[in-house]
């Protein structure tokens, strides 16, 4: 007699992760008490009704969602074997991206599509514990709380590095006052631009680099040294989560905002040019950037033994830069102060220019 279980989907495993993971989204909806989006739970039970309360906002409240992943990174973290740092990547991939627009994110839920939550009759429960720390300490950070989530077991659908491969993305709900949207007008000639430092690759770019760690080192790349760290513990480096500071720097939805800031970039995929071009775009203006954090140190490496143009290095990669804050002139030190309170190294590293390209 067939059953489930044979195809690969232990439901008794599926509902013990499904617990693992609600306990820790329980844990992330302090994050938001007292804030909009308070989470209101009538139950305790990870498949009863979770909502917010929304009642009472002010005219011009605008609400919008955003959807990212981790990427190929998950690759790096299964031939590490450490899985409690890439809720940072989720987190940061989809919530940065809220800050960009102007709004506060608020709410995230998840989908986590792996092969196997069991190899061989063992569960994979400590890897989900693992997930699930990682979990509540990117929530915390991004000052959001988990609400909602799904994990489905697919089998072959999914493979990877090793026996434990999954896929993790991500939505965000975000808030924002319609007067503190950035449009690109606030924007002028003489604005200050603050570099937010980035230490590893996010999550872009990890394509590139597992080639030319292939190409250079074999398929056992992870596990050769570069200095003190292996390369693969120095490719898995967890992203730095902006949007707390951020919303902190303009106010985010309900806030007194702190320094005059005219527009933010994510630098993700496309890269200073991509996203910083993005931006100022809509202003038609241009920046000088002569300031700049270097690339982290794998990344310097990849682009050495790869002969990665520079060109194509600043479009693929963050190279050290994850984020970039435009300012009016006289708020750079409080941006700056404001970043550190956050753990955030920043530094002004130019300036907004009357000529459309962008130097650096």
């Amino acid at each position: 007699m067939s059953t489930y279980a044979d195809s690969g989907v232990n439901i008794e495993i599926g509902d013990d992760s499904s617990k693992i993971m609600y306990q820790a989204a329980r844990l992330t909806w302090e994050n938001r008490k007292g804030r909009i989006g308070e989470v209101i739970s009538p139950k305790d039970d990870f498949s009863g009704v979770r909502g917010i309360n929304v009642g009472g906002l002010p005219e011009g409240t605008m609400m919008s969602t955003g959807f990212d992943g981790i990427g190929t990174k998950v690759e790096i973290a299964e031939r590490v074997a450490r899985h409690d740092t890439v809720a940072y990547d989720l987190f940061a991939m989809v919530c940065d991206d809220a800050v960009v627009c102007g709004g506060e994110p608020v709410l995230v839920g998840s989908i986590f599509d792996v092969n196997s939550l069991g190899d061989g009759g063992k569960s994979h429960l400590d890897l989900m514990k693992q997930l699930a720390k990682g979990y509540v300490e990117a929530a915390k950070v991004a000052r959001v709380a988990v609400i909602n989530g799904e994990i489905a077991e697919l089998g072959a659908r999914v493979s990877g590095f090793g026996k434990f491969n999954y896929n993790w993305g991500a939505s965000v709900v975000w808030f924002a006052r319609k007067e503190r949207l950035f449009t690109g007008s606030e924007i002028k000639v003489g604005d200050k631009v603050v570099a937010l430092r980035e230490k590893g690759f996010r999550s872009n770019g990890l394509s590139l680099l597992r080639k030319i760690m292939l190409d250079n080192y074999g398929g056992n790349w992870h596990e050769e040294k570069l200095g003190e760290a292996t390369m693969g513990e120095m490719a898995l480096i967890p992203s730095q989560i902006y949007c707390a500071c951020g919303c902190d720097m303009f106010g985010g939805f309900d806030s007194q905002p702190r320094c005059e800031v005219h527009g933010f970039a994510h630098i993700t995929g496309g890269g200073i040019p991509g996203k910083l071009g993005r931006v100022l775009k809509r202003a038609g203006l241009g920046a000088k950037l002569d300031n700049l954090f270097e690339p982290c140190e794998l990344m310097r490496h990849a682009i050495e033994i790869g002969k990665v143009a520079r060109d194509e290095a600043y479009r693929t990669w963050n190279m050290g830069n994850g984020m970039l804050v435009i300012v009016a002139p006289g708020a750079e030190k409080e941006t700056i102060k404001i970043a550190a309170e956050h753990g955030v190294e920043a530094r002004v590293c130019g300036e907004i220019t009357e000529d459309k390209n962008i130097k650096f």
